[in-house]
């Protein structure tokens, strides 16, 4: 069996290593019919891949929600693959889940969960608020995370998913203008692994949003709020979609997998010790213990301090749209909102041409 993953520990260590145990004998984890040989893709690949076109390939893909819409067809339904029962008694944090389910019908399990979360180097305190975020960036070496995607889905965080909303649209992007004049300009134009990468390096000292890693040695915090408000965040994680190219031939070795990939044993123990950010809401909820809590290496860093830090964050994280389209759309709008902050375009004027854009057929 052919499976595609991504390019980065988190997303193909775990797998690796259940695929050396399926070969080496008996696999502690549980017994398959046939291992899964991962392939690997860039982040990136999750915009820029079509997930209809790799299930020309693969059997089992590790996938990012927001291209399910253009894909159905490709795909097999959980509701083909598992009872109803066995379904319902998996428990994946916050809404990674529902994430994946769209017309009617479950196309995915959550694999590993992700949200925008604060980020610090250890000892450095990172506000709770955006108004404190803003006074704390006076003073602080603070730096945003706009590259790629990441400039929308700011916005979209800042704004609790009313990015269409006039007065919360154009409230954030005047928020996320004053951010980027007192932040390290070079750094801000990453991606979340790049500003998490100069953070441990000790080039910035927090970023008050971005995608939380668990195995970087640095603190991770709750997402800002807006007082009264829950944080605003955009829920990231990947999940395990199904080709139908070869479905008949190897339906029960798919179900194996599944079963096994999300799996309390698998979520809670495997992963967090080969440095996977599994999804299953037993460890978001508090459940890690052992040394796999403490993995990442200080109190700081603690695998523990991680979940438990950002546990509400991922609660009430925002799912995006879904519809054939939205993940170029996506990057258009990251793009116009990353350019029109480094020109300095009036938010009034910003918000209006990003409208302008989500009207556009």
């Amino acid at each position: 069996m052919r499976g595609l993953t991504w390019d980065h520990p988190r997303g193909y260590a775990p797998l690796d290593e259940l695929t050396r145990l399926d070969r080496a004998g008996a696999n502690p984890y549980g017994q398959v019919p046939e291992p899964i040989v991962w392939d690997r893709q860039p982040l990136e690949g999750f915009e820029s891949e079509p997930i209809a076109r790799l299930c020309e390939t693969y059997d089992v893909m590790v996938i990012d929600h927001p291209g399910l819409g253009a894909a159905t067809g490709a795909l097999v339904p959980m509701e083909e693959l598992f009872e109803p029962e066995e379904l319902a008694g998996l428990r994946f944090a916050g809404r990674s889940l529902e994430s994946y389910h769209l017309d009617g019908r479950q196309w995915a399990l959550p694999l590993d969960a992700a949200t925008q979360v604060a980020a610090a180097r250890p000892g450095v305190h990172v506000p709770s608020s955006w108004p404190e975020v803003r006074e704390a960036a006076v003073s602080g070496r603070m730096a945003l995370c706009l590259g790629g995607p990441h400039a929308f889905l700011m916005f979209c965080a800042v704004t609790c998913g009313d990015f269409l909303d006039e007065e919360a649209g154009e409230r954030a992007l005047e928020l996320m203008a004053e951010l980027l004049a007192l932040a390290d300009p070079a750094v801000s134009l990453l991606n979340p692994i790049g500003v998490l990468d100069a953070m441990a390096a000790g080039r910035v000292d927090f970023c008050p949003l971005l995608y939380g890693y668990v195995t970087y040695p640095l603190a991770f915090t709750d997402a800002p709020a807006w007082p009264g408000r829950e944080p605003g965040s955009v829920l990231g994680g990947t999940g395990l979609v199904v080709s139908r190219r070869r479905i008949g031939e190897i339906r029960e070795a798919v179900r194996a997998h599944l079963l096994r990939l999300t799996s309390e044993p698998v979520q809670g123990t495997l992963f967090p010790a080969t440095g996977g950010q599994p999804a299953a809401r037993s460890v978001w909820a508090g459940g890690l213990s052992g040394p796999a809590a403490t993995a990442t290496g200080g109190p700081a860093g603690s695998a523990r301090a991680f979940y438990r830090d950002t546990f509400a964050t991922m609660e009430a994280a925002w799912v995006r749209p879904r519809f054939p389209g939205y993940i170029a759309l996506q990057e258009r709008s990251s793009a116009l909102i990353r350019e029109g902050l480094l020109a300095r375009t009036p938010a009034r004027g910003l918000l209006k041409t990003l409208h302008e854009e989500w009207r556009t057929p």
